[in-house]
């Protein structure tokens, strides 16, 4: 009677536990993602339990939603919203993405540094790969104690941001992603870096100044070494440079194709047809071929230059005034044959 007895309750029991496992494995052990590919979920500091669900909605099933917000009731994720980039892979169990969001499992961004001309376009491309706001990062670069902080002004701070890509997490704060690239930049300037800067009797910032001109003057690689020559030729001698990339950005009108002697006029200490030496900072964030070009400048007579007639992007150079006249008409000539004014 007993072994009866026991088989008749062993058998419901059997059949509520296969139940119970077939309810589990649908609602948590199902693959989350019904997309092809792998998918990303940002959670911000704004965002509660009930709008990850919604972000994560459109990515899965009905079946496995409501098996993430159960275990998301059962384990108070309500209470434990984490910021984060989180990546949800194709095959990916409910259990799994669940897991990965509540314990923080974020993938980190990969984020280059560009080439911007202002802090204000930097902070705005920086953003979209960040958590923070562009406003945010604005307000920073140009805030004179959060700079000092640093030890930089609010001219000198885009020389301590180099150009490479970096990993980084999406919900990064801001004072840890400036010590981030403060310590790059340290890296970046080695003491062989240092050296070659000392030796032209540069600091590592004014190197940054005088690559981010060299930048903006050619995008050929080969010719910058040339133009870094010619530019450390006339802070030897006291001569201005006379850069007009300095005299756009003075104006913030990027867009001229041509400088005019009113532009040169401008009053602005980055105008540096008005203003002997370096301006107080870079006018752009310095490139490294732009940088190494300036510590390993070609030596040579050359003190002036003017581009080529040819519109190649490269430039002719001369060592005296009259031959720089000569070759400043002939592109004169040439822009206004083109109509460029």
């Amino acid at each position: 009677m007993k072994k009866n007895r026991a088989k008749y309750y062993l058998i419901p029991a059997l059949l509520c536990f296969a139940a119970i496992a077939a309810i589990g494995y649908f609602y948590f052990l199902t693959t989350f993602s019904v997309q092809t590919g792998k998918q990303y979920v940002y959670v911000d500091n704004d965002d509660t339990a009930d709008s990850v669900y919604a972000k994560l909605k459109p990515l899965t099933s009905r079946s496995s939603l409501t098996g993430f917000r159960t275990l998301a009731r059962h384990f108070d994720y309500e209470k434990n919203v984490r910021t984060g980039r989180y990546a949800i892979e194709p095959g990916q169990k409910t259990l799994d993405v669940f897991r990965t969001l509540r314990n923080g499992r974020q993938e980190p961004v990969m984020l280059t540094i560009p080439e911007c001309r202002t802090m204000e376009q930097l902070a705005a491309r920086l953003s979209t790969k960040l958590m923070l706001d562009s406003i945010t990062i604005a307000e920073a670069l140009t805030d004179e104690d959060f700079c000092e902080n640093l030890g930089y002004d609010t001219c000198t701070i885009a020389s301590m941001f180099v150009p490479n890509t970096y990993e980084v997490y999406w919900n990064t704060d801001l004072d840890k992603f400036m010590q981030r690239m403060s310590t790059e930049h340290d890296k970046f300037w080695t003491s062989e870096r240092k050296q070659k800067a000392a030796a032209l009797k540069l600091s590592p910032d004014e190197v940054c100044t005088l690559a981010s001109i060299i930048d903006e003057e050619t995008a050929n690689n080969a010719e910058k070494p040339i133009i870094a020559g010619m530019y450390l030729n006339r802070l030897k001698i006291g001569m201005p440079l006379q850069a007009d990339p300095t005299v756009k950005f003075a104006l913030k009108d990027f867009a001229l194709k041509r400088i005019y002697h009113g532009h040169l006029e401008t009053d602005s200490p980055y105008n540096t047809y008005k203003n002997i030496g370096l301006p107080p900072g870079p006018i752009k964030v310095a490139s490294i071929k732009g940088i190494d070009a300036v510590l390993n400048r070609v030596q040579h007579n050359y003190i002036y230059m003017c581009a080529k007639e040819d519109f190649s992007g490269t430039h002719n150079f001369a060592a005296t005034y009259q031959e720089h006249l000569k070759n400043a008409a002939r592109y004169s000539k040439a822009l206004n044959e083109r109509g460029i004014e």
